[in-house]
């Protein structure tokens, strides 16, 4: 099946990071994605570079005047335009909402950053772990005394910034579905990591959630939320938060429910935490993951990232599958366009005479733009 999102055209102007996450994720739901590489750099075409799978590519030199006219004669029949520069980079170069816009009224033009295109640090350089920083997510993560921990990039780039993106993509395309015009999305990994973070600063506005690290419900200091080692130096992850789900902990860990009566009190979780690692450590991982497998104790073992696709649930699911090594198939599913298996990241330039066929180029045209001496690479 081709997907929900098959018929809609998306221009990626290569990226790092949350810019490629996102069209890979319009990619996967059946979007043609062309990415406009530069015509110098690495060939690509790993067959296990899960963020460039699912396009098509074309190299171009986008300093080139010709390449510049290419590419906003593409922007004519494209539905999405997405560029992860910094403020001002496609305006400079003659691609930037104004000039798309005045071709394709109806595009939606796609811009990632980190700070987003404006505000004082709008200008500067960062990385995932800047932009968190600003929001409170990273201050939030790790154990109480010791330095916060950084969430590998899945917050910033990845959560905050490539969803974001596609998520702003899509209810710009619904919007201009009615209005029959296309807009600009700043999608910024600060705002999006704030976003987020919204139900933790709903708790603190509460009064429910203390502002210091490992010292609330759901960031380690409650021991029924939190992670224990196991005799072979492997974890499991315990989530029994409600009542009946913590019953069901106490009885695989062979615990009298009675002396739990006061299991909410925090002044009670460091003797209840030493309890549970004394006895989570007197077995091996998989012995817990046998004791609980299939109950609603809600405690399951920590796998890395060679076991996770061997998982039977996972298995089961074709939740990964193997190009080169293992992957994510496309989430999210659908009942009546599933998403086909996505074809392999492009070779740097591979797509680019079918490509621009496709999208309306006479033959001559493409020879004047792709051949060795052309005006585009």
């Amino acid at each position: 099946m081709p997907g929900p999102l098959a018929g809609l055209r998306v221009i990626e102007l290569a990226g790092i990071g949350p810019g490629p996450f996102c069209c890979m994720m319009l990619a996967d739901q059946g979007a043609e994605v062309l990415r406009i590489d530069r015509p110098e750099g690495p060939a690509g075409g790993h067959s296990a570079d899960v963020l460039g799978r699912g396009r098509r590519s074309l190299a171009l030199d986008l300093k080139s005047p010709a390449a510049v006219a290419a590419v906003l004669r593409l922007v004519e029949r494209a539905d999405v335009l997405v560029e992860g520069f910094r403020p001002g980079v496609t305006e400079r170069l003659g691609l930037g909402p104004e000039a798309c816009h005045a071709r394709n009224p109806r595009l939606v033009y796609g811009r990632m950053t980190g700070w987003g295109q404006d505000g004082p640090l709008a200008p500067a350089a960062g990385h995932d772990i800047t932009y968190i920083a600003l929001t409170g997510a990273l201050w939030s993560m790790g154990r109480a005394g010791q330095r916060p921990v950084p969430p590998l990039n899945l917050v910033g780039d990845f959560g905050g910034g490539g969803m974001l993106l596609a998520f702003g993509i899509m209810a710009a395309l619904h919007e201009a579905s009615r209005s029959g015009r296309g807009q600009v999305v700043d999608a910024a990994m600060t705002d999006g990591s704030a976003t987020l973070m919204g139900a933790f600063f709903g708790q603190v506005a509460q009064g429910r959630w203390r502002n210091a690290r490992e010292a609330n419900l759901l960031d380690g200091a409650c021991p029924y939320y939190d992670t224990y080692e196991c005799a072979d130096g492997k974890y499991v992850a315990v989530g029994a938060l409600e009542p009946q789900f913590f019953a069901l902990l106490l009885k695989g860990l062979g615990l009298d429910p009675s002396r739990f009566a006061d299991r909410t009190d925090p002044a009670r979780w460091p003797a209840m935490k030493a309890g549970f690692a004394a006895i989570f450590a007197s077995q091996p991982r998989d012995h817990w993951a046998a004791v609980f497998e299939g109950t609603d104790a809600c405690v399951a073992p920590v796998l890395d990232l060679e076991e996770a696709p061997r998982h039977p649930h996972n298995a089961a699911r074709g939740t990964f599958f193997d190009r080169g090594g293992m992957q994510p198939a496309p989430s999210p599913r659908f009942s009546r366009t599933p998403a086909a298996e996505p074809a392999p990241a492009p070779r740097r330039g591979a797509d680019g005479a079918a490509a621009l066929a496709d999208w309306g180029f006479a033959p001559d045209e493409i020879a004047a733009l792709l051949e060795p001496g052309g005006a585009a690479v």
